[in-house]
């Protein structure tokens, strides 16, 4: 039952249709309840205020799949407009970025281009750049990008999904990185052949990559709202001396906010990923396909005044 629902949410964030139209009635069916604005800047006093409650933040502009260089290279821009907005404002935020929105698929320099312009921004205003990893066709180029990157700046983080089955050999490859890396279970539609299907072996699979990154010393991001995960990580922390500065949690803006604030008076760093942009569809899907939990935690939010 549980991979049907996966797979109906799965193929609803594809549905075109139903794109254009949360696009235009988004607001009305509480978008702004999982998204912080359509652009940055309205999604700044969001972000102060969950500041000011000690959460940190990390920032998407929602969109990806770019198939031309004129708005690569725009997605691009934004998201240097949206570091030195960061800084000027004296925010606690990261920025999550897609590679695919930034030319992936055209041509690797161009890319290269996009991503250098943004580090460089980020360096200059100490600002942490997480490169959000996509479907399994595009892992590789992801880690090679990521690795290319971390030789030239310390200021830039990835992700790893449990669900891959090569995701424990890509955490030895990192290794000798020092990698700032945030583990998740998956939200893309896999074939069997690289990715678990079922559910517990997907579980187990993050609690062995939270297991094996902790243990190697490296900053590990937990981004889940599964309970078991949170205490698994918090048990197997306190169980073998993990300071409490090598780890965080992480939560979707709009889920989980009674847990969230829970973690941060038992003295967790936690960071709520907020995503901005009118294109919210198709992630807000995701989110449900990855956990159908979500869904009861999506519903409780989009009403609750």
């Amino acid at each position: 039952m549980e991979a049907l629902s996966k797979n109906f949410f799965l193929y609803l964030s594809n549905n075109s249709v139903l794109d254009r139209l949360a696009k235009k009635w988004g607001p009305k069916f509480g978008a702004d309840k999982i998204v912080g604005g359509e652009t940055f800047e309205q999604a700044v006093p969001l972000i102060q205020q969950l500041n000011n409650q000690g959460l940190h933040i990390t920032v998407d502009h929602l969109g990806e799949f770019v198939s031309s260089e004129e708005e690569a290279r725009n997605r691009a821009k934004e998201c240097v407009d949206t570091i030195r907005s960061i800084s000027s404002n004296q925010l606690q935020s990261q920025v999550s970025v897609k590679l695919t929105s930034l030319g992936l698929d055209i041509r690797h320099d161009l890319v290269w281009e996009n991503m250098i312009n943004i580090m460089e921004e980020a360096k200059k205003h100490n600002v942490v750049i997480t490169i959000d990893m996509e479907d399994s066709t595009r892992t590789q180029k992801t880690l090679e990008m990521y690795k290319a990157l971390k030789e030239k700046y310390d200021n830039i983080g990835t992700v790893i999904q449990s669900y891959l089955y090569r995701s424990s050999e890509d955490l030895d490859d990192l290794n000798s990185y020092d990698p700032y890396l945030r583990l998740v279970k998956g939200a893309y539609k896999e074939s069997g052949k690289v990715a678990f299907v079922e559910k517990s072996y997907v579980d187990d699979n993050l609690k062995h990559l939270i297991k094996k990154n902790l243990l190697n010393g490296n900053y590990t991001a937990v981004a889940s709202h599964d309970d078991a995960m949170i205490e698994y990580t918090k048990s197997f922390a306190k169980e073998n001396n993990i300071p409490s500065d090598q780890f965080e949690f992480q939560m979707l803006y709009g889920m989980r906010n009674d847990t969230q604030l829970a973690l941060l008076k038992e003295g967790y760093k936690v960071r709520v990923y907020l995503p901005y942009g009118d294109d919210w569809y198709g992630y807000f899907m995701r989110r449900l396909a990855e956990r159908p939990a979500n869904v009861a935690f999506a519903v409780k939010g989009i009403f609750k005044k």
